[in-house]
């Protein structure tokens, strides 16, 4: 066959198959991939290979079609142990966050509307009541994700203006999220305290001039400094603050409610404690230990949250009606004390390892194959970095671990896995229960390739 004899877009569009595709995908689309195709069609040929008939051609044309609408946004199934994976979307939601979020999106909503007057509402008072309730806090102002609470606190009190901070504390999380280049954007001027390893209250004192601004602390999230160290109290530099008339606002990064301690995990500074020290302003995130969905929460005096409320960035940075639908109902687990029962990651961490080993126990029965090995978990999330929760690992000795990691994330249920010692690992604590069912399907289309234990 030759060139002359592939057939015209409009003579493929015209057939059944192509109709077909029309009414899965859509004529316009449809006739773009018949298009896409049949230009492939005549760059393969002048390399020498035949042109080929309309079956064939109807046949690429779908799979394009597939390629173009498939989501590559996907639920997945988490089996590494990593319980706040930032990777895979951070902490999954509750059911009653779910719902909440469904219910909004369904209609209308009172987002900025007051019921009870008939006019326009503040967007601002949803999860507000609850915050401060759970807290203690004065105010409260939510935002699309901590990066834009510490943006906006910096921007709103301190451009032009100085901000103290130790360097201990210049800090670089996961995306490229900097503290000095923060700084830089929001216009305030950094000013650096103390060394790497040591930081003195006198460090603060000194640097500060008739120009500062602000103090700002930021939790060291994903990395510890150890040996010769210090630090000063966060109640002593509050009272710093206070003296020269500073604010001081302290950076969580992922924010905790609860004490980690309790979980056999190294104690998380606490929202609670941060404000009762006399921080001005803390800023945490929703979606890692608190358990919710995206979104930066600044807690604290009134007098200054009002001011970030009023700064035009706020705007930019608000969150949306399915955001604070189901942030609400994130705290309000926690204001019915029923958090540990309900939102997953916490869950996760209370889970104990006998639990752990019954669920790889019953994974053996039921596929028939791998062992039940000692691990642990992570809690991820740029928190609690080397801290580290013992577990029970399915254990899958395979001869090509790549290879079927690999193949596992190619399943409809995707299954994302650690690999260990030539080993497919799957850690039970992250897997949720309602996907186990999915999950030992895919690791049953492995039995090929697992070795014999």
């Amino acid at each position: 066959m030759s060139l002359r004899d592939l057939p015209s877009v409009d003579s493929v569009l015209q057939t059944p198959a192509a109709s077909e595709l029309s009414s899965i995908y859509g004529r316009p689309l449809t006739l773009q991939a018949i298009r896409h195709t049949l230009e492939n069609c005549r760059l393969s040929h002048k390399q020498g290979d035949p042109a080929p008939g309309v079956a064939n051609i109807i046949q690429s044309a779908g799979s394009i079609l597939d390629s173009w609408t498939a989501p590559t946004l996907r639920p997945v199934i988490n089996a590494t142990g990593v319980i706040i994976h930032t990777n895979l979307g951070r902490s999954p939601l509750s059911a009653g966050a779910r719902q909440a979020v469904l219910e909004t999106s369904l209609a209308y909503s009172t987002l900025e509307y007051s019921l009870s007057s008939g006019k326009r509402g503040k967007r601002e008072k949803h999860a507000e009541e609850q915050l401060k309730r759970l807290t203690s806090a004065e105010a409260a102002l939510v935002v699309n994700n901590n990066a834009a609470a510490v943006l906006l606190a910096l921007s709103a009190l301190a451009r032009r203006k100085e901000v103290l901070i130790a360097r201990s504390q210049l800090v670089e999380i996961g995306g490229g999220f900097r503290i000095p280049d923060v700084m830089r954007l929001s216009g305030a001027r950094l000013v650096e305290v103390g060394t790497t390893n040591r930081v003195h209250l006198s460090d603060y004192e000194n640097a500060i001039t008739d120009r500062t601004a602000l103090i700002l602390l930021a939790h060291h999230s994903n990395f510890k400094i150890v040996g010769f160290t210090s630090e000063p109290d966060l109640k002593d530099l509050c009272e710093l603050g206070k003296r020269f008339n500073i604010t001081v606002v302290h950076d969580l990064g992922s924010g905790t409610l609860f004490d980690t301690a309790q979980f056999g995990l190294g104690h998380e500074p606490t929202v609670q404690e941060s404000l009762a020290e006399g921080t001005d302003i803390v800023c945490f995130s929703g979606d890692k230990l608190l358990g919710g969905p995206q979104a930066g929460i600044l807690i604290g005096k009134k007098t200054v949250i009002e001011r970030l409320r009023r700064y035009q960035l706020a705007r930019a940075v608000r969150p949306d009606k399915m955001c604070l639908a189901a942030l609400s109902a994130t705290l309000l687990h926690y204001l019915k004390d029923e958090a540990l029962e309900t939102i997953p990651i916490w869950q996760m961490i209370a889970a104990t390892t006998e639990q752990q080993k019954q669920r790889v126990e019953a994974w053996i029965a039921e596929l028939g194959f791998g062992t039940c090995v000692p691990g642990e978990s992570t809690v991820g999330g740029g928190s609690l970095p080397e801290e580290t929760l013992p577990t029970w690992l399915l254990a899958l000795p395979v001869r090509h671990p790549d290879a079927a990691a690999r193949h596992l994330r190619t399943t409809d249920s995707p299954v994302i896995t650690r690999i260990g010692q030539d080993q497919i690992l799957l850690d039970p604590r992250t897997v949720l229960p309602e996907q186990e069912a999915d999950l030992l399907s895919g690791v049953r289309s492995l039995r090929d390739q697992v070795i014999s234990s």
